[in-house]
């Protein structure tokens, strides 16, 4: 049984919640035959194909990071950038997240893409770009979005990933992964599904 969305004032949460479908987005074409050495290149038109297929705003991110107790802590943010040295995403070095990145220099990302059935999935550990990429980062912004960073402030991190992995979901269940990890200079790869 399904409910719709005005069911929700009537029915239980639980009873509401085991109504819902899962994965009804449709997922593009996917040739794992051909899949590239990089998993940058991959994630590239990954981003274009969600952009193009009407995905709002498919830089958003979802950060995970864990405070000192090891209790994990999330937000959604933007990608800034990625190059040869890793996952780029900024905040303020007061901001808790900053806090938590210090303390345990580690992270994960995750970028859901619901009409097309696909995220990515990113963890690895974190370093603090240079305070002059820092700095160019923060000029970049908006004045308004610049008033209140104090001096210094402003922090541009990388994740430089230990494992990549693009999931594209099916409604049979039987999920493709992808999984990237780094060997040597480049990176190795797998697939899997089900």
């Amino acid at each position: 049984m399904t409910h719709d969305e005005s069911d929700l004032d009537a029915l239980p949460i639980n009873e509401w919640l085991r109504g819902r479908h899962a994965l009804t987005g449709t997922s593009p074409e996917w040739d794992l035959d051909a899949l590239p050495d990089d998993p940058t290149t991959l994630f590239a038109t990954w981003l274009r194909v969600a952009a193009a297929g009407g995905v709002a705003e498919p830089h958003t991110v979802t950060l995970a990071t864990v405070d000192a107790d090891g209790v994990p802590d999330a937000r959604t943010l933007i990608l800034k950038r990625i190059d040869e040295q890793g996952w780029a995403f900024a905040s303020t070095r007061s901001s808790r997240k900053a806090r938590q990145l210090v303390d345990s220099p580690a992270a994960a990302l995750n970028f859901w893409w619901q009409p097309q059935v696909r995220a990515v999935r990113v963890r690895g550990h974190v370093v603090e770009a240079t305070p002059e990429e820092s700095a160019a980062d923060l000029a970049a912004r908006s004045a308004a979005a610049r008033a209140d960073v104090s001096d210094g402030d402003w922090v541009l991190w990388r994740i430089v990933p230990s494992r990549i992995e693009f999931w594209q979901g099916s409604r049979d269940r039987r999920h493709t992964r992808v999984v990237y990890a780094p060997h040597g200079d480049g990176w190795t790869h797998e697939f899997t599904r089900g």
